[in-house]
């Protein structure tokens, strides 16, 4: 089940949204979205009489956390050695702010403190219910599903301030979408699923899910350890290799197999 979350003009709300997906992991012309009644989340899936064609709408970030967005770093191999980092030998958590949440077609806002905006095409895990110390092999039983991220990150200030919070905490540098796809489970494809970053059109990442360190399952354990999870918190998985700088006026576009693409272009604060 894909759920997102849309507006026609008006208030948000949420629908399921039916129809394929293309080779490209784009729907096709009869895709349509159908409304549900309240947040998912917490309401579950409840359809109401009011139904649009998919391209009528405007799809939102598909969730807006209510306490916080868990970054993981460093989680391929190849991504670590590209910025001349050591493999961690457990997983390496930083966090976003909600703040920094946008959704599909929404400008990434290129701040005047940096110099070196990096994109980071990632699988997203999207909780569904108040969890803690959950063990690996019950990670499924509190995940509402999978979305796409771009985890956008100021490198300078990365490497300047030698922590995470400002160089990725900036407003707009948490692109999610298009949807969340509820049915989807990255392990069950023993290839992983593709995770393809396009810059203006040409494929600047080209990674699999099959070659994270810690797998989806150990994340939510790890994260569930330290720190209390509540439905919408949001888990990004780390990057593939191939990060590198975006400029204003670029389009960054990730695709993932199974859940789509999310595309937004850059442009200036000012």
């Amino acid at each position: 089940m894909r759920i997102a979350r849309f507006t026609t003009g008006g208030e948000p709300q949420y629908g399921v949204v039916t129809g394929e997906l293309d080779e490209n992991g784009e729907p096709d012309d009869d895709a349509r979205i159908v409304a549900i009644a309240g947040d998912p989340l917490y309401a579950g899936v409840t359809p109401r009489d009011e139904e649009h064609r998919l391209a009528d709408v405007r799809l939102l970030a598909p969730v807006l956390p209510r306490s916080k967005i868990v970054g993981i770093g460093r989680n391929y191999a190849a991504h670590a050695a590209e910025l001349g980092n050591e493999v961690p030998s457990e997983p390496l958590m930083f966090l976003k702010p909600n703040t920094s949440v946008v959704g599909p077609g929404d400008p990434v806002f290129y701040p005047r403190q940096s110099h070196e905006v990096h994109y980071e095409g990632e699988l997203a895990v999207v909780i569904g219910r108040i969890c803690r110390d959950v063990p690996a092999e019950q990670a499924t039983d509190v995940i509402h599903g999978y979305t796409i991220a771009n985890d956008v990150t100021a490198r300078d200030l990365q490497r300047s301030d030698g922590q995470f919070t400002r160089a990725k905490g900036f407003d707009s540098f948490c692109p999610l979408g298009p949807w969340i796809e509820t049915d989807l489970d990255p392990q069950a494809f023993a290839d992983g699923l593709s995770v393809r970053t396009f810059l203006n059109g040409d494929v600047v990442q080209d990674g699999s899910t099959s070659d994270l360190i810690f797998d989806v399952p150990t994340l939510v354990a790890h994260v569930s350890s330290v720190m209390t999870l509540l439905p919408g918190d949001v888990i990004l998985t780390g990057t593939p290799e191939g990060v590198g700088p975006m400029q204003v006026g670029d389009e960054v576009e990730v695709a993932i197999e199974g859940l789509g693409s999310l595309a937004n272009r850059v442009v200036s604060r000012d």
